[in-house]
This record gives C-alpha cells, sequence and structure tokens, in this order.
C-alpha cells in the first residue's frame, strides 16, 4: 500500500500521528483531514473495520464519496481500541491501485499491529499518569517541608521567650515550689528546643540543602564529647553510661555536630536499651579515620527494621509510644554523611545493638 497512517479519530476530527508514504500523498504527521471525508468516520461509528480490495468493483463503497474524493482503489481500515474499551482511532492503508487486502491474513495482521498500538498507548497514559502524580506528591512534600521549616523558625521567639521567662522565675523566687516550676519548665524548653532543632535540620537537608557543617581543625575534641555524655548521664540517673574516649591530634571536623550526633546516638541507646545494661560510648582515632560507637543492651532490632532505621519520622510499631518526632536516627546519619563518612548499626542478642560511625581524617 502507497500511503499508511495511524490517525487519531474523534467525534469531530482525523489526525494523523503517524504516518508512512510512498506516493507522495501530501500528509505529515500532525496533518488533518476532514473527518467526513474518510471512511474512519464509518469504521468508528460501527467499530468494526472496512477493507475493500477495489472500490470499482465494490458493491457498498464503489460510488462512496472518499475513494472518488483522494483516488482510492484499494484501502484498509481497522479500529484502535483501548484496553479500557475507549476508542482511540485507526489504522489504515490506503493505494491509488487495487490490492489484495480483503483477506483473513492480511485483516488478522491489522488487527494484531492495532491491537500493540492500542497496549502502548494505554501504557505511556499510565506511565504519564505516574509521572503527573510522582511530580505532585513531590510538590505537595516540598512545601509541607517548607512550611515546617517556616513553622520552626517561627516558633524560636515564643520560646525563647518562655525560657527568659523560667530563667527570671528560677534567679527571683525563693519560694521551693516556684523555683521547682521554672527548673520544669526550662527543662520543657530545653527539649522542644532539640525537637525544633531536629526539624529544622530535616527540612533543610529534604530541601536540598544538605545537613550544614562547619568544619574546622579542632585541637581538643575529647573535652566536648565527654561534656555530652556527662550531660546525658546525669539526667537519666541511675543508667549506667561508661565512656572510652581516646583522640589523638587535632581533627577536622564540626564538633557541634558531633556532639549532636553522640547526643542522638546516646538518646537513642537510653530509651531503647536495657536499663540494667551498661551503655558503652567508645570515640577512638586511628588509620585515618575518627571511628564512634554506641553500643546498648536489650532485645535486638530485627533484621527488617534494620533497614529502615535511619529513615525520617521511621520507628519500629511497638515502640511507638517512645517520645520524640523519629528524626533523632536520620539526623546522625546525615551529619556522618556531611563528615564524609558512614554509618551501621549492628544488632544481635549476644553483642546487644552497636551504632558505628566511622569519618575519616582530614
Amino acid at each position: 500500500m502507497g500511503f499508511s497512517a495511524v490517525a487519531r479519530v474523534t467525534d469531530e476530527s482525523w489526525t494523523a500521528c503517524a504516518v508512512h508514504d510512498r506516493v507522495s500523498f501530501g500528509l505529515d504527521a500532525g496533518g488533518q483531514l476532514d473527518l467526513r471525508t474518510t471512511l474512519c468516520f464509518e469504521s468508528r461509528a460501527a467499530r468494526q473495520p472496512i477493507v475493500v480490495d477495489d472500490f470499482e468493483m465494490h458493491p457498498l463503497y464503489r460510488n462512496h464519496h472518499t475513494p472518488r474524493l483522494y483516488g482510492l482503489r484499494s484501502y484498509i481500515s481497522v479500529p484502535i481500541v483501548l484496553p479500557d474499551g475507549s476508542y482511540f482511532g485507526n489504522l489504515c492503508a490506503i493505494d491509488s491501485q487495487p490490492a489484495s487486502v480483503a483477506n483473513s491474513r492480511t485483516l488478522a495482521i491489522f488487527e494484531s499491529f492495532a491491537s500493540l498500538i492500542a497496549a502502548q498507548l494505554a501504557n505511556d497514559r499510565a506511565t504519564q499518569g505516574v509521572y503527573a502524580a510522582l511530580s505532585q506528591e513531590r510538590e505537595v512534600a516540598k512545601l509541607r517541608e517548607q512550611f515546617i521549616a517556616v513553622l520552626g523558625h517561627d516558633l524560636r521567639n515564643p520560646l525563647s521567650a518562655i525560657s527568659y521567662a523560667a530563667q527570671s522565675l528560677i534567679a527571683q523566687s525563693s519560694e521551693p515550689l516556684s523555683m521547682k516550676a521554672g527548673q520544669r519548665i526550662q527543662s520543657a524548653v530545653q527539649r522542644m528546643s532539640r525537637l525544633i532543632e531536629d526539624v529544622m535540620d530535616f527540612a533543610r537537608g529534604r530541601l536540598g540543602a544538605g545537613m550544614s557543617v562547619s568544619m574546622r581543625e579542632e585541637a581538643d575534641l575529647t573535652s566536648p564529647l565527654r561534656a555530652v555524655i556527662a550531660e546525658l548521664a546525669e539526667t537519666h540517673r541511675p543508667r549506667e553510661v561508661l565512656e572510652e574516649i581516646h583522640i589523638a591530634g587535632p581533627i577536622r571536623c564540626d564538633v557541634i555536630r558531633l556532639q549532636q550526633l553522640v547526643s542522638n546516638l546516646l538518646g537513642n541507646a537510653i530509651a531503647y536499651g536495657d536499663v540494667d545494661t551498661p551503655i558503652v560510648v567508645r570515640a577512638h582515632s586511628s588509620h585515618g579515620q575518627l571511628m564512634i560507637t554506641v553500643t546498648n543492651g536489650g532485645t535486638p532490632i530485627a533484621p527488617e527494621n534494620l533497614k529502615r532505621i535511619f529513615e525520617p519520622y521511621w520507628r519500629p510499631a511497638q515502640r511507638s509510644s517512645v517520645g520524640g518526632l523519629g528524626l533523632g536516627l536520620y539526623i546522625c546519619h546525615e551529619i556522618v554523611k556531611a563528615h564524609g563518612g558512614t554509618l551501621e548499626v549492628r544488632s544481635t542478642n549476644e553483642a546487644g545493638t552497636c551504632f558505628t560511625a566511622r569519618l575519616p581524617l582530614r
């Protein structure tokens, strides 16, 4: 056949989507024909193929306006119907000479191609729908994270006012009950501040800025780490926290972030570890890396949960009642990543649960 096309056929239009023209018919992809000058109009109405070997010999179509208008002798047109039953258009071929197309073999070939085209169109539409939904979800997530970032920022000012009022209450009151109330308020403010910082760190990371670090040479990293450990150990007495810190020489790092790393890992061990087993915090530098580990006893983490433990807002279902936002370990992972290192976890009945951060010495 001299000319063939995949056509989009609607109630009002005939549009060529793809063409193969060997006879200079003059219609390119995107070109249109008056729908009522084509036999596709009738094929669409009947949802049936139209096949003609020679219009001059055909009892039904020999006087039809379409072959006279376009100078046709042979013709085949097969509907393209999508899997959901909607009509897309037609796969058709024409020629100015008679051809043997009105046979079961040729018709079966055209119908097979029409089915393949329909399946591909349906797949493309489904893919486009997935992409559109994904794009919309990403936009919603971005707006959500922007909202979280703005909210976290705006909460700082009223929280500072509450902290100042609590400090004044503690300093100016001589009554034990008032001082105790001020201390409780101050403790709550500190907890809220940590939660806000976690949310801000999460939002910055998710919005593309990544975890911010301020790298510089620290001559003494031991004292800042010990200060964080001592603060948490004092707050959670009588939990036993042991430390083994051996860091030689200056370390290039963000000391505030490493304090946050140790604080989050130790806080996680306190929250989930066995209360009768000491928590051990180790930090040492050797072989070109700084290694920090936090180990606690207790029920091991299930293998399926280990794969998700660094995801934001996630915690095992049986531990959902523990306070916090579920961002601590995610932020630990981002801090280590920002230092060019790795964070991993191992958990067994025999050795307990151990988080290990390895940071390159630079």
